[in-house]
Order: structure tokens, then C-alpha cells, then sequence
């Protein structure tokens, strides 16, 4: 309660507390439920996963709190600059002494959440490259095995079996049942996706829906849905709604179909269109092969009007003068090489004889040896006199002449001086 001053009576004081207690009943008791128009400011995604924001105009902003008990069911993405519509209830928060908005629920302004959430995911997606035509599948000519994401029952798996049994009656099918619609949906179609893609036989995938609203379809548009057809290893055609709707699924399989129906004419063709493409292929080829044949017929008839093969002994006998020639060359030389040769040898030989201890003893001089005493009867080699040093009455020796060797017994040196 406001204390009385005893100064001045009838003048109620209140404390910080106390007056911020009184505005939050009375802000609270006045604006339970009420809508907020405005643009979205200073966003903030907490971990937890609470939303704090400011909504704003030209004058006046406003805090808002958008906790995630409340905000799990907003499809959009609140960012700022985004005009909407919040609904919640007014409250006043006393540690800051500022009113805030507790948004229970928010609304894109001029344009539908779903169709926004739509636009922002399909923006955010094609610029990280889930669109890209880099990364598209082909889808076979002819599959062995096709598997069929639907709900099991009504006329879309009765339209796309009759057609794809009425083309190709020996086609392998595979249904994997799933919600199509509603809470839930979105996770039992990539789970689909996932599953199918572990089966080693099948070769394409179909997603098959028929039409319905935005919202009926929304299960298509949904992130998680995206990112498994993205990831899939096998081709998907996404066949969902009638020819006017698009959904998420569209822009990241490898083929939009315009209708379920148009999804099984264009995985199985017709056996008209198969024989068509079978002819054409073996035009294709005969076209290729004439050409070939035309090809190496040219060539052969180049060869056969050559000179080579039209005067085949003209060109062997100008080949074989070429070779004697060659060959006279190649005997002058090594003759003329083994003359030069020669003459060095001899050379050689005549200095060599000139210098041989024969050829001295032939012009008269002799070569005497020292016989050591006692070896004259072994046959010991002696050792060569260049001069009478070491000479003594009595000693061996051995002169080897011209014609043979004499041995003689000293009997007297004489030292001479030689000028």
C-alpha cells in the first residue's frame, strides 16, 4: 500500500515496486487479448529457442516475446524488416519498468504465412544448390523397378498402376505407403525416400499426390522432405498436385511431372515409342557404319593410286642402287682405314726391332753376365755387368753372343778408364 506523508496530508508516496505493480494489473487487466501491427526489429533467436524482437512503426516500438511453447507452430521465418500481424497479450515487465507484447501467435502482414514460409524456404534452398540442374539425375529409358512414395488408397496409385501395367505389364513395382497430408506427413515421405534408396533394384523413385491447397500440399514444402530427395542416390520425379501447383519437391527432384498420371507415362514409355527410338537408333547406326566403310574406302583407293604400289619394282630398284652405292662407300672407307692402319703398325714393328737386344747382339756386341759361385752347373740366371766393379780373379761369367752364350773363368781385371 502508498504510505501518507505527515507533512502533507492526503498525498500518497509510492515506491518503485509498489507503482510498477499497479501499472502491471492495470496494463495487464486492459490488453488480455489483443493484435499488433508492425515491423519486425532487432530479432533474436535464443538457444533455448525463445524469439525476442521489437515491432516498430514510424513512431513508437514495441518488445516482444515469442517463447517456443508458442512459436513451433510459425511456418515463416520472422526476420528483420518483415511486416506482421502479432497476437498476444500485454504485459509489464518491473525489473526494466517496460510494457511488452507475449506473442501467442504471428501472421505475415499482406501475404499468407504459408505462402511467405514457401517463398523464403524455396529462396534459401536454391541458393545453396538443392535447385541446380548440375546436380539432376537422368532417368532411365526402361527401369526394372520403379518405387511409388503415396498414400495406398484413392485414385492416384489406381491411375499410375493401370497406366505403367497397361505399358509394361512385367514392370517391378514397389508402393511404400505414407501420409500425404497433415501432421506427420513430411516425416514419413523422406523417411520413404531414405528407405527405398537401400534397396539395391529399384532405378527411380516417384512422389505422387493429387491436387489440393497450399496447405494440403504442404507436407511437399517441407525442408526435411527436400533435403532427402536431394540426397537420394536414385532419380526422383515428384509428382504432386495438378499441372498449375509447384511445391518445393518440384524444384529439387530430378523431373517435375504435371500430374501422377504424367509421371508413369514419362518413366515407362510406350512400346510405340520405344520401337520408334529402336529405329531410329539403328538408322543411327547404319548411317555410322556407311560412313566408316566410305571413310576407309577412300583411304584404300589413296593407297592403291600411290606411286609405291602402282611401280613396286621401279621403287625396289631404286632402293637397291641406294643400297650398293652405300655399300661401295662403306668398303672404300674401311680399305682406305685398314691401309692407314697397317702403315702405323709396321712403323712400329721396325722401331720395335730396332730396339730388341737381338738386333744389338746381331751388330757384333755381346752381353755378359755374373754367374754367382756355385750356380754355374743349376742354370741360375746371372746378373747383368754394366762395368768390372764387384769383379773378381776366379769368378764366372757368361757372354751371350749372336749365336749363342760362352762361359768363361777370370783370370785377371783390368780397370780402364773410359773417355
Amino acid at each position: 500500500m502508498p504510505s501518507v506523508n505527515p507533512v502533507e496530508t492526503g498525498r500518497l508516496i509510492y515506491s518503485v515496486t509498489q507503482i510498477t505493480r499497479e501499472i502491471k494489473v492495470v496494463l495487464e487487466s486492459a490488453f488480455p487479448q489483443v493484435w499488433v501491427e508492425g515491423e519486425v526489429s532487432n530479432f533474436k533467436l535464443h538457444s533455448s529457442g525463445h524469439m525476442y524482437f521489437a515491432l516498430k512503426d514510424a513512431e513508437s516500438v514495441l518488445n516482444c516475446a515469442f517463447f517456443r511453447g508458442s512459436n513451433q507452430g510459425v511456418k515463416f521465418q520472422i526476420k528483420d524488416g518483415l511486416k506482421v500481424l502479432c497476437f498476444g497479450r500485454i504485459g509489464f515487465y518491473n525489473k526494466t519498468g517496460q510494457a511488452q507484447l507475449y506473442v501467442e501467435k504471428a501472421e505475415p502482414k499482406g501475404v499468407g504465412e504459408l505462402q511467405l514460409a514457401f517463398e523464403q524456404l524455396k529462396e534459401r534452398l536454391q541458393k545453396e544448390g538443392l535447385f541446380d540442374q548440375a546436380h539432376k539425375r537422368p532417368i532411365p529409358m526402361l527401369p526394372s523397378k520403379i518405387g511409388i512414395v503415396t498414400s495406398p488408397t484413392g485414385a492416384v496409385i489406381r491411375d499410375i498402376l493401370h497406366i505403367l501395367r497397361r505399358r509394361f505389364n512385367d514392370i517391378g513395382i514397389l508402393i511404400y505407403p505414407v501420409k500425404v497430408q497433415g501432421e506427420g506427413a513430411a516425416g514419413q515421405i523422406s523417411e520413404a525416400i531414405n528407405d527405398l534408396n537401400r534397396i539395391k533394384d529399384i532405378d527411380v523413385l516417384i512422389l505422387a499426390r493429387g491436387g489440393g491447397s497450399l496447405e494440403d500440399l504442404w507436407a511437399f514444402n517441407e525442408e526435411i522432405v527436400a533435403r532427402a530427395i536431394y540426397d537420394s542416390d536414385l532419380p526422383v520425379i515428384s509428382a504432386v498436385g495438378h499441372e498449375i501447383d509447384y511445391t518445393i519437391a518440384d524444384f529439387v527432384a530430378d523431373l517435375r511431372a504435371p500430374t501422377p498420371s504424367a509421371a508413369a507415362e514419362i518413366v515407362i514409355a510406350r512400346k510405340e515409342d520405344l520401337s520408334g527410338k529402336l529405329d531410329s537408333l539403328i538408322k543411327d547406326m547404319r548411317s555410322f557404319l556407311d560412313n566408316a566403310v566410305s571413310l576407309y574406302e577412300n583411304r584404300l583407293a589413296g593407297i592403291l593410286e600411290s606411286r609405291a604400289f602402282k611401280y613396286p619394282l621401279e621403287m625396289i630398284e631404286r632402293y637397291e642402287q641406294e643400297i650398293d652405292d652405300l655399300c661401295r662407300r662403306g668398303d672404300s672407307h674401311f680399305s682406305h682405314s685398314v691401309e692407314i692402319r697397317m702403315e702405323k703398325l709396321n712403323s712400329l714393328i721396325g722401331k720395335l726391332d730396332a730396339l730388341s737386344p737381338l738386333a744389338v747382339l746381331k751388330r757384333g756386341y755381346s752381353i755378359t753376365l755374373h754367374i754367382p759361385r756355385g750356380k754355374v752347373l743349376s742354370g741360375a740366371k746371372g746378373k747383368t755387368l754394366r762395368d768390372v766393379k764387384g769383379i773378381k780373379t776366379g769368378d764366372i761369367i757368361e757372354t751371350r753372343l749372336a749365336g749363342g752364350r760362352l762361359t768363361s773363368e777370370v783370370k785377371q781385371v783390368a780397370k780402364e778408364e773410359i773417355e
